[in-house]
């Protein structure tokens, strides 16, 4: 900031706020809080601002949300959480939040089922010991919670690239399915032998 200035403008809504003389103007931040106190830090006096007309407390909200969730520092887990509020308090779907976003239906609904994860995965997540990639194949095993944290204990411990997770998840999968099936026959594990 100091050396090329705010480069993107603050949001802003104008308030009208009576007074003991009248009417007074307020404005209140609705986006761009970290730019404002960095400002601040710097002694600027004049910031670049746009000033939308008064908006609902909710619709403000609901603006400051979005702003935040496009930062790039945020975890995927605190992403989530955007999200999830975004769902709950708003009303939006998937779908809006992707437009409004400009991410794909499909990453908002990956990251939001980060959400399903047991909460010492979770906590994995947003201190950076796990990816957000590595949630992918732990979802693969809910319902399975036992083998769940073994994979997740096994991606810790030993580094488990996403990769060799998806493949491990798979196999637990396929594992599962056929024990749920009726046990082989003879000639059918000859066949699966020769195969």
């Amino acid at each position: 900031i100091r050396q090329y200035g705010i480069l993107q403008p603050l949001v802003v809504t104008r308030l009208e706020v009576e007074a003991d003389g009248g009417i007074s103007v307020e404005y209140e931040l609705v986006a761009g809080e970290r730019r404002f106190r960095a400002a601040e830090m710097l002694g600027l006096r004049e910031v670049p601002v746009i000033i939308r007309r008064e908006e609902p407390a909710r619709v403000r909200l609901e603006l400051a949300l979005v702003e935040n969730v496009q930062r790039q520092d945020l975890n995927a887990l605190d992403r989530a959480r955007a999200y999830r509020r975004l769902i709950d308090e708003f009303g939006l779907d998937q779908g809006e939040i992707s437009s409004r976003i400009g991410k794909s239906r499909e990453a908002i609904s990956n990251t939001v089922r980060i959400l399903l994860l047991p909460e010492n995965i979770q906590n994995a997540v947003a201190s950076g010991t796990i990816t957000e990639g590595h949630t992918r194949p732990l979802l693969m095993l809910s319902g399975r919670a036992e083998e769940q944290q073994e994979l997740f204990e096994d991606i810790v411990a030993h580094s488990i690239s996403v990769r060799e997770a998806e493949r491990i998840s798979r196999r637990i999968a396929r594992e599962r399915a056929r024990k749920v099936n009726d046990l082989p026959t003879a000639e059918t594990r000859a066949v699966e032998e020769k195969l």
